[in-house]
């Protein structure tokens, strides 16, 4: 993909950055991303995305807008309850930016078709709440090599670490090894809206920066983010050398 004259006035205070330039600017259009759900995190993450000029994004999520998505999930409105999540964000953006590439997947992700649906993304973006699907992203990206960034938020609190896997790291069940028995999410906790929006973007940084490889990432590390004492700590993730994944 090229950039256009248009594209130059759309993205001209990214391209004045020093470490983002024409070519940094090319680099992001040419990225291709996928978004594994489309909730309080997915939405902040792909407009950002969607915004910065991310090309090619990829949305996967099965389900159908309630009225109890409405605070925290930013693409949707009163009129969108009952429609699929992945239509009404793909409607969206391309409000938004008409020239990028949404490619749906209104499906669960599960074991028979995660392959076939991460295969032609770069970085794969985990914002789902529940264990089960962390865990078969974790292992399905570890085994193909991809970059995993994900976020999970819960009541005030939220976390958010990254995985390149295209060199030898720890992965997630490398600190935890073993599934909680009691899931913990948006619907089980509660959540304070604005935590949402704020890992979400910081996703979306997270996924900038990959791409135009800053080398101050959070290679193998977590990043824990509280929203009432507005406190961030990084925790660095070691290798279990019991990993089911044998990192």
């Amino acid at each position: 993909m090229q950039l256009g004259l248009k594209d130059f006035k759309r993205f001209e205070k990214q391209i004045i950055l020093k470490n983002v330039g024409v070519a940094g600017q090319k680099k992001i259009l040419n990225a291709k991303v996928l978004i594994i759900g489309i909730g309080g995190l997915g939405c902040p993450l792909l407009t950002y995305l969607a915004t910065s000029g991310v090309g090619t994004i990829g949305i996967a999520d099965p389900d159908k807008i309630e009225i109890s998505n409405l605070n925290r999930q930013t693409l949707f409105t009163t009129n969108d309850i009952g429609k699929y999540k992945v239509d009404q964000a793909k409607y969206s953006i391309n409000r938004i930016n008409n020239k990028i590439r949404i490619k749906i997947f209104k499906k669960k992700i599960i074991s028979k078709n995660i392959k076939s649906t991460i295969k032609d993304f770069d970085i794969i973006c985990d914002g789902t709440d529940n264990f089960e699907t962390r865990y078969l992203i974790n292992d399905e990206c570890k085994k193909m090599k991809k970059v995993l960034i994900s976020a999970a938020i819960s009541k005030f609190d939220g976390h958010l670490y990254k995985f390149d896997f295209k060199k030898k790291v720890s992965c997630y069940r490398c600190f935890m090894p073993d599934m909680p028995i009691l899931e913990r999410n948006c619907e089980t906790d509660g959540i304070f809206s604005p935590v949402a929006g704020i890992l979400g973007s910081l996703q979306a940084n997270e996924v900038l920066k990959t791409i135009l490889g800053f080398k101050n990432s959070l290679d193998n590390q977590m990043m824990i983010f509280d929203s009432i004492k507005i406190n961030l700590r990084k925790v660095k993730l070691s290798f279990n050398p019991h990993c089911k994944n044998r990192c």
